[in-house]
């Protein structure tokens, strides 16, 4: 395991993870030779820390969805955000601020604002929204990270963490979207 701390190194991951998707799939001609422009002279294995990665053992907490859905009033959602800071900051020992808090509040926003999430809370339940979101949450950490590259490294890092994350964002989200156009109907 490394630290993702070469911000450029991991936009251009990303970048070149979704262009191969793009690229054109050749059955009858073997793969690219990039043998003489490219070679391996040399590989380094190196050990930077250890530790333990388990659970504290015997420690099964039940995590609560939000109860209070759909109301479009961004002081309650900006205290459902907040109750995710203190989640977070209990089940990973984490010191999340308002600084991280504002960043969620920053994704949350971009994420309503994204038309293929916006098309995917017209047609589908929520679970089936939040596989569409997942990936969406990824592109917009990314998109940011430069804003909060500690909360960035957690998120990728700690896997737990990140589907803690996608699944509390996608349904603040996904509600929002959903007064949205629950208005934009009572309007007609």
């Amino acid at each position: 395991m490394i630290p993702y701390q070469d911000s450029d190194l991991e936009k251009l991951f990303t970048y070149l993870r979704y262009l191969a998707l793009k690229l054109p799939k050749r059955k009858s001609v073997p793969g690219y030779q990039f043998d003489e422009e490219v070679e391996l002279d040399y590989y380094r294995l190196q050990k930077i820390s250890e530790g333990s990665i388990s659970l504290n053992e015997g420690y099964a907490k039940p995590l609560d969805g939000p109860r209070d859905v759909g109301s479009g009033m961004v002081r309650e959602e900006h205290l459902s955000l907040s109750r995710l800071i203190d989640i977070i900051n209990q089940r990973f020992g984490g010191e999340l601020n308002e600084a991280d808090q504002l960043f969620f509040d920053q994704i949350a926003e971009a994420a309503s604002q994204n038309e293929a999430l916006q098309k995917a809370a017209e047609v589908n339940p929520l679970d089936k929204f939040q596989l569409v979101f997942r990936q969406v949450l990824e592109s917009l950490f990314i998109e940011r990270m430069e804003l909060n590259e500690e909360l960035f490294n957690d998120y990728l890092g700690k896997p737990e963490m990140r589907e803690l994350v996608s699944k509390w964002l996608g349904s603040q989200v996904y509600d929002r979207l959903s007064s949205i156009k629950s208005a934009g109907r009572h309007k007609h």
